[in-house]
């Protein structure tokens, strides 16, 4: 192929300096914009907040941190007073915990509280309290300083940005001398080396001695790929090809070359799963990060844990004992001078104690021959100066090409793995409810946020610094011939294991039914007997005395008559046996996952998912409700092959999981098409949804072809609510 066009660095770096600078300005005036335009209470219904509580406790977290134990205020409480109401707020969470503002607060009257009231993280939500470690300790002593009820509201993240701009502003300033073979090959000013067409026959990579004989011969061959290339390797891995179990395998190749590896992702839970499966294998690994925002079952390799429990952590426990003891101490004192005094106290014990911390936990990394951290966590001061033979990057093509700088300057050769044609990484600034008025540096030369390290390496140096898995070992080979003769050029293989295995294969008993038999259903409600509508023209969005209530996520499409056909396939499949924690309702509208609420009582254990709540999960059943029936064939944004561009979500409904602050971003293909292992079940008008785009007449016409095709009776169903 024809040499790369070779990207100028500082041009590159200087775009994004831009493109990020509107991001977090979309996002700062997206939370602004809320936190000023409702009340606390609203706030608290839409999932972004919780009201009415006191500062029951205080203790030291870890980088001295003071954490504050947030539990209600017992004056306020209806019902339980121990309990928490219903909200959605999450353990990583950045929050603002102020003084409450009386119901009848004005607008700038709230944005007045807001200045006063300190910033912290989540570190723990139990039934009855929350944990928020603060980040400003000249306003730690909150329950003083407010003397009353506090809020908690979550905010916009802005230390990921520093964290890139940072990155991208030492690039931008970077001299030719500086840069290495690595960094130009990324950028194109150099093509990579060359490695043997068949490694499999090449004597240096034929017989590696495999820790899990069994992979597949795509597996192995990503594998020899990625440890042949000498700068870059891209390891392209569809739903359910075993994408984590290929890096495990190629990580403990990496150790037996004694190579030290860094190991990211865009997010805590895609870095907690290669903890999961690198645990096991008993290789000393350290995890950076917040353990707020860790799986518990990786917090033993935890750098909290670690300099607590290791040899090295002794050097820190008695200070910490200290602190905790003047954490106490606070809350038995009767006047403002004596907090005083032990604040002064707690000051300079807390410099100590950091760099007594700072030594250890330099001790523990540097001795540690793989590190995992998040993309932006690896940026930290614990990977300060420290180098890495190999980044490897998970979920590359769901993160911002900033974020995979900050790790990628510490390695001398990077292995991406994900999926471009899945999820592309969240840009709110490409919307233009969110984007600042008058902001012009959302697209930039056309390029956006959204072009991935992955996509844009791709493009520069073409197919041969990729390699794909291609046996998949999650669906029913009806359920994935679609997508793989769509999205996958046809190469996707189901496994022997997968391929026939439907409901009725379960490891208990389900019953024989039109339902449980047929791993691909269509239910077409075509012919206007299911018509969509749009919330704001819903009734329950008007209050008691008939006023419309303002939407916290715009124009959300709801089909209460799709939903009740949710309901019934769901009833059928569970009296026929299948279990409601096996079954997933999916549905890229809120409001339609405010009207499916109800199964969560119905059926306990059912999950309803919206695109951040099911993303990388899977199911044995899938039921997934299009939503959009109307005479103009008007789709929004289903018409997107790639994903499906959502509204915010914040619709008040009965499971937090669904709770979430930012906007949703679905890819049609991952979540209707890909998550479910026996069972798809699609609900949609065919007539509405074909005229949306070339993929979705694909898909429709595939649907009406190759499943069970049914069209609904009306007069059987009997409308809920």
């Amino acid at each position: 192929m024809p040499a790369p066009t070779p990207v100028d660095i500082a041009a590159f770096a200087s775009t994004q300096l831009d493109l990020l600078a509107a991001e977090l300005a979309a996002e700062v005036a997206e939370t602004s914009s809320l936190i000023g335009g409702h009340a606390p209470t609203t706030l608290q219904r839409a999932g972004v907040a919780l009201t009415n509580l006191v500062v029951s406790a205080q203790r030291t977290g870890l980088g001295g941190k003071t954490v504050l134990e947030l539990s209600p205020d017992a004056a306020t409480a209806r019902g339980d007073v121990s309990e928490l109401p219903e909200h959605g707020i999450r353990a990583g969470d950045i929050v603002l915990v102020a003084e409450q503002p009386a119901g009848s607060a004005r607008k700038r009257e709230v944005r007045e509280l807001e200045k006063k009231g300190v910033k912290g993280v989540v570190t723990k939500v139990g039934r009855g309290f929350v944990g928020v470690a603060l980040d400003d300790e000249e306003k730690e002593d909150v329950g003083g300083v407010f003397g009353g009820r506090v809020w908690i509201v979550k905010l916009a993240d802005e230390v990921t940005y520093k964290r890139m701009n940072g990155i991208m502003t030492k690039l931008s300033k970077m001299s030719e001398a500086e840069m290495s073979v690595f960094i130009r090959v990324l950028f194109g000013q150099s093509s990579p080396s060359p490695i043997a067409s068949n490694l499999e026959e090449d004597l240096e990579w034929r017989d590696i001695e495999w820790v899990d004989p069994t992979l597949n011969e795509s597996q192995k061959d990503a594998i020899r790929f990625a440890l042949a290339s000498k700068e870059m390797a891209l390891i392209h891995g569809p739903p359910g090809t075993g994408k984590t179990h290929t890096l495990i395998e190629l990580i403990l190749q990496m150790l037996k070359r004694n190579l030290r590896v860094l190991v990211c992702g865009p997010s805590n839970i895609s870095v907690d799963n290669i903890v999961e499966r690198l645990a096991p294998h008993k290789v000393p690994i350290v995890r950076l990060g917040h353990p707020a925002r860790l799986l518990p079952s990786v917090l033993n390799h935890s750098l909290d844990v670690l300099t607590r429990t290791s040899e090295a952590g002794a050097i820190v426990k008695d200070v910490r004992a200290e602190m905790d003891a003047k954490q106490a101490s606070i809350r038995k004192t009767r006047t403002g001078r004596e907090r005083k005094a032990i604040y002064a106290e707690l000051k300079e014990l807390r410099k100590e104690y950091r760099e007594r911390e700072r030594r250890c936990v330099s001790n523990l990394v540097g001795s540690s021959k793989v590190v995992l951290a998040t993309l932006h966590g690896s940026g930290g001061f614990q990977l300060r100066g420290e180098e890495f033979d190999v980044v490897i990057i998970d979920e590359a093509s769901q993160a911002l090409e900033a974020q995979c700088w900050v790790a990628l300057l510490a390695a001398k050769k990077a292995v991406c793995a994900g999926d471009h044609l899945q999820l592309p990484p969240t840009i709110k600034s490409l919307d233009s409810s969110s984007k600042p008025s008058g902001d012009s540096k959302v697209k930039k030369g056309g390029v956006t946020l959204e072009t991935t390290l992955f996509d844009r390496l791709l493009a520069l140096h073409g197919p041969s610094i990729k390699r794909m898995l291609t046996t998949q070992y999650r669906m029913h080979e009806k359920i994935m011939r679609f997508p793989s003769d769509v999205l996958y050029s046809s190469k996707l293989v189901a496994a022997d294991a997968v391929k026939d295995r439907l409901l009725t294969g379960l490891p208990y008993d389900v019953e024989s039914t039109e339902d449980t038999t047929e791993p691909l259903v269509f239910i077409d409600t075509q012919g206007g007997y299911f018509p969509e509508r749009n919330e704001e023209d819903a009734d329950n969005d008007k209050d008691s005395k008939g006023r419309v209530r303002r939407s916290l996520h715009g124009e959300s499409k709801s089909n209460a008559m799709e939903a009740a056909l949710v309901r019934q396939h769901v009833r059928a499949l569970v009296e026929a046996g299948v279990r409601p924690d096996d079954i997933a309702v999916v549905t890229p509208y809120n409001a339609q996952l405010a009207i499916l609420a109800p199964l969560k009582d119905a059926f306990p254990g059912i999950e309803l998912g919206s695109v951040d709540g099911f993303q990388g999960r899977e199911k044995e059943a899938v039921i997934v409700s299009l939503v959009r029936s109307n005479a103009d064939g008007e789709v929004g944004f289903l018409g997107e092959k790639r994903r499906l561009n959502g509204e915010l979500h914040h619709t008040p409904i009965a499971s937090p999981d669904f709770f979430s602050f930012s906007l949703l971003f679905a890819p049609l293909d991952t979540v209707a098409m890909t998550r479910p292992k026996r069972s798809l079940t699609v609900i949609g008008d065919s007539e509405t949804v074909k005229r949306g785009s070339a993929f979705l007449k694909k898909w429709m016409e595939f649907l009406e072809k190759n499943a069970d095709l049914r069209y609904p009776d009306v007069s059987s169903l009997a409308l809920e609510g």
